[in-house]
């Protein structure tokens, strides 16, 4: 794997004539390869009023096609040892297996069938109507997710994508047939919206043939382009109580909107984040807050930046008896940390720690067709596993207490707390 890296990915990427993208990667460790296929109809694609319906989709679009009955579709699968996830996210929607090199072929054309032939069967809708309607409520019973869409909520407005719940409401889920269903597919799922990646023990213009046999026949014109707007970083502090008295915990979210992740700025922002909330036992924060303090169950961050400015969220889960000093103390730290920068120690450290964890990352063939995905999504180019620590290591010490300082401001910052809280702190 080390020798790969030093050498680069150097995957194959072909553009079909319907306008579908294909990336293949030869990789022999192992007979078998994994196919990743991401479609660009995630949650922000979803129509006024039906929050939650790409979601629905997911959930849906593997149950039956025009010639394969979801009962059909899982025995091929299971005849050949395959499982198949479908998740999604604000932007895109994906849909992963791993097989045997000699099942390609009926793989890829299972999939593609799955893709561009679903049929959404009026009982499998209602079976997973039932199910999402579950989910919802499981989430409305959990602070950890409470709090955290709750922030989304806050930073962008219950209306932004960004802001929505991913799954809809139950009010949403049960507006939610076929109809719906059917014309969400037809308007997102087009060629042009469609990038597969193909990582295994296959030749790249092999995999790339069989990926055209499979969806080469597929027409359609490209979808109508998104139409995301960036959202202003809060201007002021705000700080919101969900009430769930029946629980144990205290669940806290707290951030901020970011920037962008084409900005030039990401690397630094990067670090910063590693250096706060994520090294070691969770950065600074989980340092302070969780080990020194013994205030939190967990605490930590996470930025994502993305097609427009992203959330850097803080999240941390306490005894409600220790909500106020945690957030004394996140609020605390911000500061010190806005204020001096990071050390030398922490700098040096987090930064070989980023580029040393990359291989990791590219340990197997799942790995490397995610990371092949995120290139091809935001644009990096084929080589960017290359250019990754040469692009960690142009950052300096100073760039790093530059972000902390222009974001890591508690008086704008915006947090929500949900659990059995009942105090006033601002």
């Amino acid at each position: 794997m080390t020798t790969a890296i030093q050498r680069g990915l150097a995957p194959v990427r072909a553009v079909l004539p319907n306008g579908a993208v294909v990336i293949a990667k030869q990789s022999p460790t192992t007979p078998a390869v994994t196919l990743h296929a991401s479609v660009r109809a995630g949650s922000e694609f979803d129509p006024p009023g039906q929050p939650g319906l790409s979601h629905f989709i997911s959930r849906t679009i593997d149950r039956g096609t025009a010639t394969r009955p979801a009962d059909r579709i899982a025995d091929e699968l299971d005849d050949r040892g395959v499982s198949l996830a479908i998740t999604i996210n604000r932007h895109a929607m994906w849909l992963v297996c791993t097989c045997l090199v000699e099942d390609l072929d009926p793989i890829l054309a299972l999939l593609a069938d799955v893709v561009m032939h679903p049929i959404f069967p009026r009982e499998e809708v209602e079976t997973r109507r039932g199910e999402i309607t579950t989910l919802i409520r499981q989430d409305e019973d959990n602070p950890a997710t409470m709090a955290a869409e709750g922030l989304l909520a806050d930073l962008y407005g219950a209306s932004h994508p960004y802001g929505r719940r991913p799954r809809g409401s139950v009010e949403s889920v049960e507006t939610i047939d076929r109809a719906a269903l059917r014309a969400f597919h037809a308007e997102r799922f087009r060629p042009a919206s469609l990038s597969l990646v193909l990582v295994g023990d296959v030749e790249p213009g092999r995999a790339i043939d069989a990926a055209g046999r499979s969806l080469g026949a597929w027409k359609g014109a490209p979808p109508a382009a998104s139409t995301l707007q960036a959202v202003a970083p809060a201007a002021s502090r705000s700080v919101r109580v969900i009430p769930m008295m029946n629980k144990a915990q205290a669940d806290i979210a707290y951030g901020f909107i970011s920037l962008r992740r084409s900005d030039p700025d990401y690397y630094a922002y990067w670090l910063m984040n590693n250096i706060f909330g994520q090294y070691a036992i969770g950065g600074r924060l989980g340092d302070r807050v969780r080990e020194r303090e013994g205030m939190a169950y967990y605490a930590l961050g996470s930025l994502d930046a993305n097609v427009i400015p992203g959330p850097l969220t803080i999240r941390a889960g306490v005894s409600p008896d220790n909500v106020d000093r945690a957030m004394a103390a996140i609020d605390e730290e911000l500061e010190t940390f806005a204020h001096e920068g990071p050390t030398g120690k922490e700098f040096a450290e987090s930064r070989q720690y980023l580029i040393g964890s990359m291989p990791r990352t590219l340990e197997t063939n799942p790995g490397i067709a995610n990371y092949l995905q995120t290139e091809e999504f935001f644009g990096l180019g084929l080589d960017y596993d290359l250019r990754v620590p040469d692009l960690l290591n142009a950052v300096t010490r100073d760039q790093v207490h530059a972000a902390a300082n222009r974001i890591l401001v508690p008086s704008r910052a915006t947090a929500v707390i949900a659990g059995p809280y009942a105090g006033q702190v601002r």
